[in-house]
């Protein structure tokens, strides 16, 4: 044997066991590292609600979006936006039927939709007369549609106060027809996604909500 193979062999079984200790390291760091996303992920949504919750006195703990219902593309749209600022939300709407609750943003562009669901433009605010539209992914926040059915409940909460709203219509329309967003006479939420909701690709139609308010609710005039 020559004189410098235990010496040899001692090198290569000490950088052996620091490589395997490289590598328990990296995968236990890659380990944390997932678990935090996630349970950021998680409690992401409710970040959103929390920032209206700070002007509205009395809004009730939020609760987390079920993401079992999901794509998994929108899931990381999701994720990707709670990291970056937001405009303060100007409502939060729930529907208990399909157990969402979630804060309407302004605006309908990739930002708003991905991290909640957004106000469509040139249509009344949420809590005010008339038409408001509210959009929302049908891969997301608003898959649960397919559930809903005449006289559901969606309640919507502004600073102004707690206004309750019953679903009247549910259509299906071109992409084309805005005449759902036209005003209406009744203070009206106009909910709208893609249809079909588990289409492949960019779906041909859109799926319609009307919801109108009932005249016993709780509003700051």
């Amino acid at each position: 044997m020559e004189p410098g193979q235990p010496i040899a062999r001692t090198r290569r079984r000490r950088l052996a066991v620091l490589a395997e200790r490289v590598a328990w390291t990296l995968g236990a760091v890659c380990l944390i590292a997932w678990g935090a996303f996630y349970l950021d992920g998680t409690l992401g949504a409710r970040r959103e609600l929390e920032r209206f919750a700070v002007h509205a006195a009395g809004l009730k703990q939020p609760s987390s979006p079920d993401l079992g219902l999901w794509g998994m593309e929108r899931i990381s749209a999701w994720r990707e936006t709670l990291s970056k600022p937001a405009p303060p939300p100007l409502a939060v709407m729930r529907i208990p039927k399909i157990r969402l609750e979630v804060a309407v943003l302004s605006g309908t562009d990739d930002f708003a939709l991905n991290r909640a669901v957004g106000h469509i433009e040139d249509t009344a605010l949420p809590g005010a007369d008339g038409n408001s539209g509210i959009a929302g992914h049908r891969d997301g926040f608003f898959r649960g549609l397919k559930d809903i059915a005449l006289e559901d409940v969606i309640e919507l909460e502004t600073l102004r106060g707690k206004e309750t709203y019953r679903v009247e219509k549910i259509w299906v329309v071109e992409p084309e027809d805005v005449s759902v967003l036209d005003p209406t006479p009744a203070r009206s939420l106009t909910l709208v996604t893609c249809y079909p909701f588990y289409h492949i690709g960019s779906a041909p139609q859109r799926y319609i909500v009307r919801a109108v308010r009932e005249t016993s609710t709780s509003v700051h005039e």
